[in-house]
């Protein structure tokens, strides 16, 4: 009988990204701009070199990417990483990878926002071949340049309304998964900040007999990476966790 392994520290996502190198319609390489509607995401440029383009209420904003560099970003913060030369990042993302598992939303354009169905027929990874393909990752990616170019036009001229009309529809689309976040919450992060509750507890009344308990865990680099929004994903997953559909 196999031992559960033990969540990432505080319930965290990890995974390793090796940024798509493709060149888009503007001139720009990289991945697909996206939004997270519930998580924060953390950048930890591990090599290579690139940018970090976002865009909030406050506006578009631009940031270079170096090895040793950290950045990161709540939800709502419409973001892409543009590789301007072999970009590769650790990210870290709250609630055990809750973004890959549906929280990320891509910017396509506003007709295939409209329900989970079109959605989901335009972030398909799904070739001919019934399996996930390059040519399917980079379609997707440039259907979301395309929807991100536009909310971005009508922000740089002034309009508000692009940005929050995006907002809604990602809220929108993700709105019959929040039950299923919320288990996702409570069996991860939420179980790790009352497990240490419990350990302060005990170390306030003098008691070490969790420290007893004490264990090493260790994951393999996936060996096969997934066609993620951004790029190449390698998720860090215990043995036991499913696997994650690949930019869902």
């Amino acid at each position: 009988m196999s031992v559960p392994v033990p969540e990432l520290p505080g319930a965290v996502g990890i995974s390793r990204l090796a940024v798509y190198p493709w060149r888009s319609v503007d001139g720009l390489h990289g991945g697909s701009p996206h939004v997270h509607t519930a998580c924060t995401e953390c950048y930890v440029v591990v090599g290579g070199r690139g940018e970090l383009h976002t865009l909030t209420a406050d506006g578009p904003q631009e940031r270079e990417l170096r090895p040793g560099d950290v950045v990161w970003f709540t939800p709502g913060t419409v973001h892409r990483a543009v590789n301007a030369g072999d970009l590769e990042v650790v990210v870290v993302m709250q609630n055990s990878g809750l973004p890959e598992a549906g929280d990320a939303v891509m910017t396509f354009p506003p007709e295939h926002l409209v329900s989970p169905e079109a959605y989901a027929a335009a972030a398909s990874l799904t070739g001919p071949d019934g399996t996930p393909s390059l040519e399917r990752a980079r379609a997707r990616r440039d259907l979301a340049v395309e929807g991100y170019a536009e909310v971005l036009r009508r922000t740089r001229e002034g309009d508000a309304s692009a940005l929050a009309d995006f907002h809604a529809a990602a809220a929108a689309l993700v709105r019959h998964r929040v039950d299923e976040f919320r288990r996702r919450v409570e069996e991860g992060a939420a179980a790790a900040v009352r497990a240490t509750h419990e350990q302060l507890d005990a170390l306030a009344a003098g008691d070490a007999a969790h420290l007893r308990r004490a264990v090493v865990t260790g994951l393999p680099r996936r060996e096969e990476p997934l066609l993620g929004m951004c790029g190449f994903l390698s998720p860090y997953l215990p043995a036991d966790a499913p696997d994650l559909t690949p930019g869902s």
